[in-house]
């Protein structure tokens, strides 16, 4: 979105790769992994990975950019992997996609080993109750950031760049209460800063920001 491409590379990767680096990781998955983009950096740390996504042309992508990788057509909800089976599941930015997230919370649980990590980045719960308007002009025509219907979850289309996408507006309630509902213990929450790019941006995002991370461990 508005943010997408800045946000990714001036605010979460430094954080989400922190939460990787110096932990006994082997084995990942990708929830919702695109074109791969960070299975590949997960890869450059020495973790082997797997990618699902439900968009065909985007595991095509993934596959194209990354012949070796492990890349596999599935949504969040109905994917199959063995119980167990991985030491890190990662969402990165791919909760908000996800129509049934009590059913995808199930699996992504089910696939973590016991002491598992889940590492989450998201959009923040004000910033989704401000979509599609968001920022706006006040009467006096100064920027304004404007949210609405804080409590009430819901379907949004959003536009940009010619792309038309569904997200979902949860509030934050929403995801701790599912998490914590699995037993899952809460190891780390953030609300990162820009870390450099254009200072426009950056400025904007100090404003408003755009993103968390969440760091959850399953319990041995």
């Amino acid at each position: 979105g508005e943010l997408g491409d800045y946000g990714r590379r001036f605010v979460l990767d430094g954080p989400m790769l922190d939460r990787i680096r110096g932990h006994a990781t082997d084995r990942a998955l990708d929830i919702g992994c695109g074109e791969g983009r960070f299975c590949r950096l997960m890869q450059s740390c020495g973790i082997k990975t797997v990618g699902i996504d439900p968009t065909e042309a985007l595991i095509a992508r993934a596959r194209q950019l990354d012949p070796g990788g492990d890349y596999r057509l599935a949504t969040a909800e109905t994917f199959e992997v063995p119980a167990g089976s991985f030491d890190l599941v990662v969402c990165y930015l791919s909760l908000i996609d996800i129509p049934n997230l009590g059913e995808a919370f199930d699996r992504i649980v089910a696939a973590l080993a016991a002491g598992g990590r889940l590492l989450i980045a998201n959009l923040t719960s004000f910033n989704t109750a401000g979509m599609p308007d968001g920022w706006t002009k006040d009467a006096n025509g100064q920027d304004r950031f404007c949210i609405d219907h804080y409590l009430d979850e819901r379907a949004v289309w959003v536009k940009w760049s010619g792309i038309r996408v569904q997200n979902w507006h949860r509030p934050l309630s929403t995801y701790m209460t599912l998490l914590l509902r699995h037993g899952l213990e809460l190891r780390h929450f953030s609300e990162p800063a820009p870390s450099g790019g254009d200072p426009q941006a950056a400025a904007r995002y100090r404003r408003v920001p755009f993103f968390h991370v969440m760091e959850w461990r399953k319990p041995t």
